[in-house]
């Protein structure tokens, strides 16, 4: 099973995320590609000018586990001296559940990537999946979906108490406009949406703004 982790890493300003970014590059740019199980890292600034997203594909969860023993560590030795006092915010385990577009064929390259981070009030994973199916329900039969939204992939977390949605926007400012619509904001006032807003088990989320910063992966 391909294992996605997701973290997020405290930098403080704008420049200093800059700089962190600058040094991530070098990092990995100067070695060759691990060879125990990575498909691909990826890092975003968030547009507050603070934090950084860090999204990585594994081939498995002991491939993870054996990068972390035996390349993790010189990686953010050097970034750590390039940008001294990173704060490391957590770190979660997903796999890929459901992905779709708004429009099938669409090629247009996302500016902007919003994560949707939903927490439930313990482990379930039927109820996990339970509630993406319900949203996939509630996107399908949305009258008036924003145009600016590309595509939505749908993460469960394996400890089964997370849902991340990594949705992909034409813009920021698409997405500041589908916020600012009336109602409750993305998602029209159907019976479908007002499911998903009211979900049993729902107990905290936050949604949040990324820049395309970074991206390797095997054999590029």
């Amino acid at each position: 099973m391909t294992v996605i982790k997701v973290s997020t890493w405290r930098v403080g300003t704008p420049e200093r995320q800059r700089a962190a970014v600058d040094a991530i590059a070098k990092t990995w740019a100067g070695r060759d590609w691990p060879d125990v199980g990575p498909l691909s890292y990826s890092v975003y600034t968030g547009e507050d000018g603070d934090t950084l997203l860090h999204y990585s594909r594994w081939t498995s969860e002991e491939a993870y586990q054996e990068f972390f023993r035996s390349h993790r560590d010189d990686r953010n030795r050097e970034t750590d001296a390039a940008v001294p006092g990173i704060e490391r915010a957590g770190l979660h385990s997903y796999e890929l559940y459901r992905s779709g577009r708004l429009n099938p064929g669409d090629t247009r390259v996302p500016g902007c990537v919003v994560i949707v981070d939903v927490e439930f009030d313990g482990p379930d994973a039927d109820r996990q999946r339970a509630w993406v199916d319900a949203v996939f329900e509630a996107l399908e039969t949305d009258p008036s979906p924003h145009p600016g939204g590309i595509s939505a992939h749908f993460h469960v977390s394996l400890d089964g108490t997370r849902v991340l949605n990594y949705a992909e926007w034409e813009s920021a400012e698409a997405h500041i406009e589908a916020l600012a619509a009336p109602g409750d904001g993305v998602g029209s006032a159907t019976p479908q949406w007002r499911k998903v807003r009211t979900y049993p088990g729902v107990v905290g989320g936050a949604v949040k703004r990324y820049a395309p910063a970074l991206s390797f992966s095997a054999g590029a």
